[in-house]
Formats: C-alpha cells, structure tokens, sequence
C-alpha cells in the first residue's frame, strides 16, 4: 500500500510568521505533527511519503503515485483542504481525510473516501484493519478519549527538519476549563490525558538524534493542564536530559493565567528550559470573561499576572478577542491600553468566532445569530450577528491592530516588556549561519528600508544602554513586528470587505 500524507498550505495569517520566516531562510514555522504521528501508526510495510505544501509543491506526479492520499487540516486551511480533495477526484485517487477541521465539520466536504475522525489512536486502527480486508467505511468515529500512552514517536524521517523554524511534541491533550467559546473540549474533553516521562523524552531523543537543535513548541492547549505530574514527575526529568544534553533546545508552550499562581511551577520550567508561554487573556472587561465562562481569568490583576510571569523569566504571548455581547464601544482603547501596559509584544487579536460544536455555537444556533458562513480560522473574519453595531465592531478591531502594530507602539511594547523580563540563565547561542544572514536582513530591512526605522534603532540604542546581555530580543521582535504589520495590511482589506457585508 502506498500512502502520500498531504499537508495543506496556510494562508497569510499571525501564526504563520510567514514574513518573519524569510529572514532565517526557512519554509514554515511548524511541521505537520499530527500526519507524522498518524504516519507512524500505519503498518510498518505501508509506502510512505508526505507533502507539506508549506515547504513543497504538490505535484500530479505525487498524487498518482499514491493508493491513498491522507489529508489532515485545521479550520485555517479549509480552502486548500478543498483544492487538494479536488486534484485528487479529478485524477480518481482515493482520500482519507481526518483532523480537527473534518472532525467538527465533515458534512462540509464533498470527494472525501473516508473520514477517519476524532483521535487517530481509537478510529485509525479500525480503519486499517478494514481496509486491509476490503470493506472500509465512509465514516469512523469515537466519544472515546484514548489513552495518550500509547501514542508513537512521529515519523521523523518524512520531513526535512531544516525546512522549520521549530519543531513540535504533544505532552498531553484535554483542558480543565471550558470557556464558551473554545473547541479544545470538543476535541479533546476536559481531563488532560498526559503522555509517561521516558515516552516525552524518548520523542525529544528523536529531535536530537536528527540533529535538531534549537526551539520546541509544546502543542498542548494547555500545559499545565496537570500541575501535580508536571512538577513532581515530568520537569524534575526534564531538567536532568536538558541538562545533561548541554540544552540543546528552548521549549515553548500555551498555558492558562493560573500559571501565574504557582511560583515553584514556573521556576521548574524555565530550568527545564521554557522561554515563552501563550496565554489566552481574551479581554479586560469582566463581564464579557464571565459571559464565556473564562471564570479563572476572573477577580484577579491580569496585568500583574503578566508581571509575574515575566519576570520569572518567560515571555508572555497573548491571545485577545473581541465581539464579545458584553463589549461595549470602550472595550477597543482597553484593549490597547492593557495590551500596551502588560508589555505583551506578541499580541493576537481576534474576532470573536463560534467554532461548530462549543457551547457559543449552540447559543447563537439557539438564538438565531448563526451567519451561513462557517469560520476560516482567521482573525479577521466572523460567523454570527453580533450584539454590538456590525461597523461599530469592525472599525473598532481594525482600529486595535493597527494600534497596537504600528511601530511606534509596537516597538514601545519591546520596551516595557524588557523592563519586565527577568531572565534566569543565559541562553545559549548557536552560530547557525542563518542567524547572521537573519541580522543582516532584518538591520537592511527594519532599520533602513522599513517606514519603523527610527524607532527600531530608538529601541536598539535603548537596549545596549540599558539591557546589552538581552539585544538579541529587540531583533528578533522587530522581524515578529514586520511579519505582524504585513498580515494587518491583509486583514485591512478583509475588514474593507466586512464593512460592506450586511448581517
């Protein structure tokens, strides 16, 4: 049996960092974790190859040589998702599509064989026996929430490492809240199921036997989902291999604001080598925390949260919406103010969205707000009536990220977050040649082309003056910044267009 796994491509969005890749000549910010880990779960004699349109062009030849073209995809590439299907129809190759866009959606999608859908630990190994004997079905399901343990090493060798910017490894799946608006527990139920110690460090001995050195992004929605196991078995682990291996890589990783709370638990992980953490702070005003039911980012100083976290030494991304039917037309500058006063640099705003099966698509569904339109993943877009005036909300959005990415503003967040930082450790330097040319590019690009100029070399000459051990930052946030300012001149277009649309 011969099997193409494809990957579709990701539109021009936050997450792509597709303006900031060119700057370190690589292809895509993350490879296709899911597809490699169902890779790894087909026998062992299947043929394997697999596309990531992120980084290779997806050609008929590949297509013809495959028995099944599996395909798996979030929201975000829903339109690729369906010119794929649509190459593999016209040339009668068969599809298995599943992943988190087909498991809440699938009814969207015509030219699909199989659906093979929910986690791939329970649904794919029926499929495989079935189709093996020659009855597959259309569709495979499950309300089971497997036990993660048993989950493999991804199949490495498929990718190029050196085609991303960093490499990915799930450590659990599931969330303890269940804000209104968020998909997690429809995909992954709300107890986090973790994987074992020597499973997650056997998967790190994977990267660094290919040769990987350099950032990890934890995938979980939320990490410390699992404090108990977190602190008492899987970091003080960690911290020994990290250590032992001379720190090979940084690790990333999403987390809820509790994280905050928990002083040991933060110290622990900025041992085991975590320098970033994503937040979803969602919004400032307490009543529209409390209508989606984000009750944990609740009573309590989120920008002092912040603080906290910085200044245990790891940056604070965060996560902003707004639409919520709270909001009120002032809740635009208090986004700005806060996202400006917590010194969170990278800041993804959003539209409020209602993704298929949470709690805020059955409300709306109930309510009669749903727009025919489906979500696109993308920030800029939204799929219901709103409670606040259509323009009102629009206008008011463009107006935030346009804010809060203009490189006055932008590169005054540098600032603040600088004096917030409190590194504990130097972070080791490996002289990759793309690092060099990635400086070059960015002082040609940022410091004498780009409109900012001037307030990049402000915060340059800030930082030698007053954090020297730290320039490295500044750089790598004005090429975040030039990626961010180019995605918002996309989404102004989008938002040009929304303004005309009538709900």
């Amino acid at each position: 049996m011969k099997i193409l796994l494809v990957y579709p491509q990701y539109p021009d969005t936050f997450w792509s960092f597709k303006h900031a890749l060119r700057f370190i000549s690589k292809k895509a910010a993350f490879p296709p974790l899911g597809l490699l880990t169902v890779a790894a779960m087909l026998p062992h004699e299947w043929q394997k190859k697999l596309i990531d349109t992120n980084v290779k062009t997806l050609t008929d030849g590949d297509l013809r040589w495959a028995d099944y073209v599996f395909v798996s995809a979030m929201s975000i590439q829903k339109e690729a998702v369906e010119n794929v299907i649509g190459r593999c129809n016209r040339l009668n190759v068969k599809v298995v599509a599943g992943g988190p866009l087909f498991t809440t959606g699938r009814d969207q999608f015509k030219g699909v064989d199989h659906f093979v859908l929910n986690e791939a630990e329970v649904t794919l190994p029926a499929f495989v026996k079935d189709l093996e004997s020659g009855r597959a079905k259309h569709v495979y399901t499950s309300g089971e929430w497997p036990d993660i343990t048993s989950s493999p090493i991804p199949l490495w060798e498929l990718v190029d490492m050196r085609n991303y910017a960093w490499m990915s490894v799930q450590y659990s799946r599931g969330c303890p809240f269940d804000c209104e608006f968020c998909d997690v527990v429809v995909l992954n139920g709300h107890r986090p199921r973790t994987k074992e110690k020597g499973q997650l460090l056997a998967e790190l001995e994977a990267f660094y036997s290919h040769g990987w050195r350099g950032g990890v992004f934890v995938v979980d929605d939320n990490f410390i989902g699992n404090k108990v196991k977190l602190k008492t078995e899987i970091l003080p682990v960690l911290i020994g291999w990290i250590e032992e291996k001379k720190r090979p890589f940084s690790f990333s990783a999403q987390a809820s604001i509790n994280l905050a709370d928990d002083e040991e638990l933060m110290r622990l992980m900025v041992r085991a080598g975590f320098d970033t953490v994503f937040v979803g702070i969602e919004t400032p005003s307490d009543g529209s925390l409390s209508e989606c039911g984000k009750h944990h980012n609740r009573n309590r100083d989120l920008i002092a949260a912040v603080r906290k976290i910085q200044n245990q030494g790891l940056q604070v991304q965060g996560g902003f919406i707004v639409g919520f039917d709270n909001d009120l037309p002032s809740i635009f500058e208090r986004q700005v103010n806060f996202i400006q006063s917590s010194g969170i640099v990278t800041a993804m705003v959003s539209l409020l969205n209602a993704p298929r099966g949470t709690k805020l698509y059955q409300r709306l569904k109930r309510e009669n707000r749903l727009l025919e339109t489906d979500i696109t993943g993308d920030n800029a877009s939204i799929n219901f009536i709103p409670r606040m005036n259509y323009e009102t909300l629009v206008s008011g959005y463009g107006k935030v990220i346009n804010t809060i990415y203009s490189p006055k503003e932008y590169y005054e967040r540098v600032k603040t977050f600088l004096k917030e930082h409190k590194p504990k450790r130097k972070r080791a330097f490996r002289p990759h040649l793309y690092i060099f040319t990635g400086v070059i590019k960015s002082v040609w690009l940022l410091g004498i082309r780009d409109r900012g100029r001037k307030y990049f070399w402000r915060l340059l000459f800030s930082t030698l003056l007053k954090h020297p051990r730290s320039l490295a930052i500044p750089i790598m946030f004005a090429v975040y910044g030039f990626h961010f300012r180019k995605v918002v001149e996309g989404y102004n277009k989008t938002l040009l267009a929304l303004r005309h649309q009538s709900v």
